[in-house]
């Protein structure tokens, strides 16, 4: 390439050019509101300045132990402060963080225990059963490090020999924290739900998660000092970016160990909360709420929500309640929602049903997001913007992840075309907005959590009287969408749904297993194929 005037003698040094990283939003938010409120946890708070000390003692003391650039450190904690100092202190050594999903069984939790290749374990007591027998069932035997609740104890036991307390106390408040070198560098990995075998671990790096913040800025409308409640649990997706978003505009994180709603009432109304992001059931939680459990509030909320879209019903309470939703959509390799419902001033003045069929699509591409089309995943060619003709949902920019660990021909996979193909199905509607249709690779979503049916499908066909069977999407007003079991039996068995139900439960964590059995024949085509179209409607009156 020939060099423009522009080019010659005008290079990359260290006063034009540092990487992006988030971890220096941190720094800022501590120079410039040392004294402001960063962190509420109970009748415990931290200020900017106390925050930033603690996240270099963390850093300090898991590199007094060994851990540098390429270590992992997973986490295994619930939406309370050690989440938060894990995001900064475990990158600020170049170490990568793995937050787990706290729902998750023990031989999962053990899997990817062995895939990360973990060095250090951060663990809370509440969940020492599960982690001690992930732990028997690991290969890697890491450093463990129990965090103790100090507002809200647990009476798990210990499983290691530190203590998280002692164990930052250990660091250097003033520890020179290490920049990336470069802003490709992994700082987290994240585990999909394992749509067939065991999940796959996404690898996001420094950039992507930098560019984040301030898309998140923009999508939930931060401004500056905004109070977040913690109901999204931060393990999923690194919380949408959001312990680094925060920090960029001087915000106050509201820790909540547990998503119950009068948790929620108390800390709306006592902290004035501004902004939270969940699933649709931590709509219903608080709208579902008893007398007892609500607080009146005097304010307006933001609040975004991701996963199936709100009915017009839940949309015009939550909105009676104080509450405006804005719908996002992503996935895990994305870090979270890189799609955003952007209202236009006006669809105010259309009917309600009308406005809720607009709020129901997922729209258009977050603003650090270059590309987002539909397309037909064989030609590569973007469908007709016409509201109908589908095409697998396609996304390209620098929030898109660095791949899967280890698994090169899943990442080739992934990123064919030069596009990131999500396994979604939509449409594009002329004005540009996509709608997602289906999913091609049935994943179910309960919650706020992807729900792999072929998993629950596995453990089913292992059961001695089941002969075939199919796990689609029921759809629920609580949890959005909730496994339903359509069960075909061998000749001459016999077995009832709590059977089902329980056998499920003794192989799956208890949020992946079916609500729902439905006996009978399984509908299949010539070929032998089950047609789980056919099921997806039968499952809505099931």
């Amino acid at each position: 390439m020939t060099q423009g005037i522009f080019d010659q003698h005008l290079d990359r040094n260290q006063a034009n050019y540092q990487p992006l990283t988030p971890l220096s939003s941190l720094a800022r938010a501590a120079h410039v509101w040392p004294g402001h409120t960063a962190i509420i946890h109970g009748t415990e708070q931290q200020t900017y300045a106390a925050f930033y000390a603690r996240c270099r003692r963390l850093a300090s003391a898991l590199e007094q132990h060994g851990i540098g650039p390429g270590d992992t450190v997973s986490v295994m904690l619930p939406n309370t402060p050690p989440m938060l100092e894990s995001h900064y202190g475990v990158p600020m050594t170049g170490a990568v963080l793995h937050a787990m999903n706290t729902r998750l069984d023990a031989p999962i939790i053990a899997f990817q225990l062995d895939h990360a290749e973990t060095k250090v374990l951060i663990t809370d007591r509440e969940f020492a059963p599960v982690m001690k027998a992930a732990l028997a069932l690991a290969k890697v035997r890491p450093l463990v490090i129990d965090y103790d609740d100090r507002a809200f104890p647990q009476s798990g036991a210990r499983l290691g020999t530190l203590d998280y307390e002692a164990f930052v106390a250990t660091g250097d408040p003033d520890f020179a924290w290490r920049m990336p070198s470069d802003e490709w560098e992994a700082i987290g990995l994240n585990y999909t739900s394992g749509t067939t075998g065991n999940p796959k671990g996404v690898v996001v790096h420094h950039r992507g998660a930098a560019l984040m913040c301030y898309a998140n800025v923009l999508a939930a409308g931060l401004g500056r000092h905004p109070v977040y409640l913690w109901t999204l649990p931060m393990f999923h997706c690194n919380g949408w970016a959001f312990p680094w978003t925060l920090s960029a505009v001087g915000g106050t994180h509201v820790c909540l160990r547990w998503v119950r709603a009068n948790l929620m009432y108390d800390a709306i109304a006592d902290h004035k909360v501004s902004h939270m992001c969940g699933a649709p059931i931590v709509m219903t939680t608080l709208l579902n709420a008893s007398d007892a459990e609500k607080r009146s509030i005097a304010h307006r909320l933001e609040f975004v929500t991701a996963g199936a879209p709100p009915p017009e019903v839940v949309l015009a309470r939550m909105a009676a309640a104080g509450f405006n939703v804005t719908h996002v959509y992503g996935l895990t390799e994305v870090y979270g929602p890189s799609v955003v419902n952007e209202w236009q001033a006006g669809w105010n003045d259309l009917a309600p049903d009308k406005q809720a069929q607009l709020k129901s699509r997922q729209g258009v591409a977050y603003t650090a997001l270059e590309g987002l089309t539909v397309m037909d995943p064989q030609t590569m060619q973007t469908v007709p913007a016409d509201g109908e003709t589908m095409g697998e949902v396609m996304m390209r920019g620098n929030i898109v992840m660095k791949g899967y660990l280890k698994n090169p021909a899943a990442t080739e996979e992934a990123f064919a075309g030069g596009w990131f193909h999500t396994g979604d199905l939509g449409v594009i509607y002329p004005d540009g907005y996509i709608q997602l249709k289906d999913r091609s690779k049935d994943i179910i979503i309960s919650g706020g959590e992807n729900i792999s049916s072929i998993e629950v499908e596995d453990v089913l066909y292992k059961h001695a009287a089941v002969q075939a069977c199919a796990v689609v999407a029921k759809p629920d007003t609580k949890w959005g969408e909730t496994p339903c079991a359509f069960v075909e039996l061998k000749p001459g068995a016999s077995v009832t749904a709590d059977e089902i139900i329980a056998w499920c439960q003794e192989h799956l964590a208890r949020y992946k297993c079916p609500r729902h059995v439905v006996f009978g024949e399984v509908p299949k085509t010539s070929t032998g194929k089950i047609q789980k179209f056919q099921l997806r409607e039968r499952a809505k009156d099931a």
